[in-house]
């Protein structure tokens, strides 16, 4: 069963992978003998995440994109493609939550912004990339997503609503690509211990509030995401498609 799991093989493109949850997923794909590249906004982050992961100096590309642009988005599917062969794997884990309050009182830069990379990217992405797999017989994609996604945030309302419509991405490429053998399946995170997130979990009062409501009793952390996105790019998970997988610590039960 150990080598249903296994990455060997795999090229796998990850987006905002300088830090956090996509760092975490990028290292543990490179651990498990997955090819990587990494996607992020600026070269000095791509520099820094690519000496952390030294090790695998050999399996690991950076590109700086921005996934909510055309062009971008297909620079960086052409290096990965150059340095490594066809994208087998795509992970889209770039998001941004620049605004924090009621929608009603919102201006529209947060609302463009926020889709841009959320949305909008996931979508350009997975299209190019999902044609080519499709042509090739098989891949996987992996979204994302966040349980803000699943129920109404207040607060993070436009980040909701993109998180809702990865969702429901994921569910009709899975649907569209399957059989192709393409398969797309989604991972919602709760609280998770990113910068992204820090608002939720750096103060004492507002942690508590959210700790609170997990049947765990904590926060998560970056690498607990890995297990399961690595399940979905995997031969482990051969017979899943258009499948929702909450890692909350058991927030929405």
């Amino acid at each position: 069963m150990d080598n249903r799991f296994s990455m060997k093989g795999r090229n796998t493109v990850v987006t905002g992978a300088t830090r956090g949850i996509g760092l975490a997923i990028a290292r543990g794909f490179l651990e498990s003998g997955a090819t990587v590249t990494l996607c992020g906004r600026k070269q000095e982050g791509l520099d820094t995440a690519l000496t952390d992961l030294s090790d695998h100096a050999s399996s690991v590309l950076g590109v700086a994109a921005h996934v909510g642009k055309v062009d971008d988005v297909e620079r960086l599917i052409a290096a990965a493609e150059q340095r490594f062969g066809p994208v087998t794997t795509l992970v889209n884990n770039a998001g941004t939550n620049p605004y924090h309050g009621p929608i009603a009182e919102s201006e529209d830069w947060a609302w463009d912004k926020t889709m841009d990379v959320n949305l909008r990217g996931p979508y350009l992405l997975s299209r190019r990339v999902g044609v080519k797999m499709m042509a090739a017989g098989g891949g996987s994609i992996v979204n994302i997503s966040s349980v803000a996604g699943l129920e109404a945030s207040s607060g993070q309302g436009i980040y909701s609503v993109t998180k809702a419509g990865l969702i429901m991405l994921t569910k009709v490429m899975a649907r569209e690509m399957g059989a192709a053998g393409v398969r797309v399946n989604c991972i919602c995170p709760g609280v998770i211990r990113t910068q992204l997130s820090r608002a939720l979990w750096d103060d004492e009062k507002t942690a508590k509030a959210w700790i609170s409501r997990k049947a765990l009793g904590r926060v998560g952390e970056v690498d607990e995401l890995v297990g399961a996105a690595i399940y979905f790019a995997s031969e482990a998970s051969s017979f899943t498609t258009g499948a929702v997988l909450q890692v909350d610590g058991g927030m929405v039960i």
